[in-house]
């Protein structure tokens, strides 16, 4: 059957090459002076409602233009639908209301094909508002078949892979993206009008930092030195907060070379943002209106569906610290150990989670939260005070060291946001520079490297400052009901296709 299908579009192929053969030998079959004036939600807006008496008195002439995705030829007329960046609207073209010649031309042209039409709108016996055309003309050849109307773009990986393809066909594909590009100008628009300043920070560093990640190499050849594709902006971004900036913040790439999964690519969007005179705690308040506004706008209502699940963003979040979640989703724990380094390393070794001779009991505590708690924390729910052993560039908690002043957002089972009070004593922070440098040296290909430079930038003096990371392909995926984060980029990343 597939052999079939593939003979069959092959020929259809062949077929196209030969009317685009005969297109050139006519001129230039690819004409780049037809002016649009007018997309087809406009026009079902402003003129849809009207009656036909009214559209004639007021004669209002239009010049559409789109890719025909609709064609049904009857004789001496016809009609067809072009699809715009807004949605369809119907064409009429009859025999002898156009150009001599032309509508034996449209009946060799494809559906698929780029076209533009000049008329004047009608509506037709059953209601649907439909340009009359005086004029059409062929703008752009499609060689290619589209996918049969109703089976459309069904293979999943095709549908990534051809994403151009997908956004033709699927409308249900072209809302994930614009809803993504309202949810950036949402947070735009919210940070903004807190006196936040948006920058662009460097995505190649010579020295990768700002998270725990294994970071992408490259070189560059004129300077002949290594360089890292960043895995985050954040010292950077806090290098501007010593600079006198003190609300930065920035939408942009992050590249870490790890797995991929429904969650996870290696090249992926955050906001990141600092501010100083601030503490977590702020963060977390901010964070909570900022979802409970970007829900109403974005979707209309605060109650986001979810893969079956309905989640309230108009309620306050809980918070909950680390230790409190692992007591509350592991009964039966003995919490006068939860610091036992011993005891977490028997209850992750039960689980199944790593314990390698370098964890201490602030890591083997987050590896039983990742095991028992995450997948649980289905609504909105702050987790706070982790530990400063997973916490390098966190400000440890004034009354109990061992944790930092943190938070993780998570929402659905899965991480959403990460944000803390940043760690501005020079000392400290070079500290566990080198503790990360010493994880390093020992193979850990996901700890820090130590940046001299950002320690010579806090011995200037870095303000009390808070910071956060929101993932926006993850906020995507639940605003819009998406099960993989495939579905809410336009290009995600996978094995290279074999072409023969």
């Amino acid at each position: 059957m597939a052999d079939d299908r593939t003979q069959d579009e092959n020929r259809l192929i062949a077929e196209r090459r030969q009317k685009l053969d005969a297109l050139r030998e006519r001129g230039n079959p690819f004409p780049n002076d037809f002016h649009r004036n007018a997309l087809a939600d406009e026009l079902q807006h402003m003129y849809g409602a009207h009656d036909n008496d009214t559209l004639a008195e007021e004669h209002v002439e239009v010049a559409v233009a789109g890719r025909m995705m609709v064609k049904r030829v009857m004789g001496k007329a016809s009609f067809i639908k072009l699809q715009d960046r807004s949605g369809q609207i119907q064409v009429r073209l009859e025999r002898d209301r156009l150009p001599e010649g032309v509508y034996q031309d449209f009946k060799k042209w494809d559906v698929g094909d780029i076209l533009g039409a000049r008329g004047s709108l009608f509506h037709t016996r059953t209601g649907e508002l439909t340009v009359m055309a005086d004029e059409a003309l062929l703008l752009a050849k499609s060689l290619r078949p589209l996918p049969e109307k109703w089976a459309g773009l069904t293979d999943q990986e095709m549908r990534y892979r051809q994403r151009y393809v997908d956004l033709i066909i699927n409308e249900s594909s072209r809302e994930v993206f614009r809803k993504r590009s309202r949810i950036i100008t949402y947070m735009r628009g919210f940070l903004e009008s807190l006196d936040f300043l948006e920058v662009e920070t460097p995505m190649m560093q010579v020295t990768p930092g700002g998270a725990i990640a294994r970071p992408f190499r490259t070189h560059h050849n004129a300077l002949d030195m290594p360089l890292f594709l960043r895995i985050a902006p954040e010292l950077n971004l806090k290098r501007l907060i010593v600079g006198g900036f003190e609300r930065v913040y920035e939408i942009n790439r992050n590249f870490r070379n790890e797995g991929v999964s429904t969650q996870h690519n290696p090249e992926f969007t955050m906001m990141e943002a600092y501010r100083a005179y601030a503490d977590f705690n702020d963060w977390m308040d901010s964070t909570e209106a900022m979802l409970h506004g970007m829900a109403d706008a974005v979707n209309g209502t605060t109650i986001i569906s979810y893969q079956g699940e309905e989640y309230d963003f108009g309620k306050p979040f809980p918070r909950l610290t680390l230790e409190e979640a692992i007591v509350q989703h592991n009964p039966g724990c003995d919490t006068s150990k939860m610091r036992d380094r011993d005891y977490l390393a028997a209850w992750c070794e039960k689980l199944g989670a790593p314990v390698k001779d370098g964890y201490g009991a602030g890591k083997l505590q987050t590896e039983i939260f990742d095991e028992t708690c995450e997948a649980k924390l289905r609504e909105p729910t702050f987790i706070t005070q982790y530990p400063a052993e997973v916490s390098p560039l966190a400000r440890k908690n004034d009354d109990d060291p061992f944790v930092t002043d943190r938070f993780e957002l998570f929402i659905a089972g899965r991480e959403i946001a990460n944000g803390f009070s940043e760690l501005n004593d020079p000392e400290d922070q070079a500290e566990r520079f080198r503790a990360q440098a010493a994880n390093r040296d020992a193979g850990d290909h996901e700890a820090m490297a130590f940046d001299h430079d950002y320690i010579r930038a806090l011995e200037y003096g870095m303000p009390p400052t808070a910071g956060i990371g929101v993932g926006i392909d993850r906020l995507v995926m639940l605003f819009t009901d998406s099960p993989s984060i495939r579905d809410v980029l336009l290009f995600p990343h996978l094995r290279p296709e074999v072409f023969e």
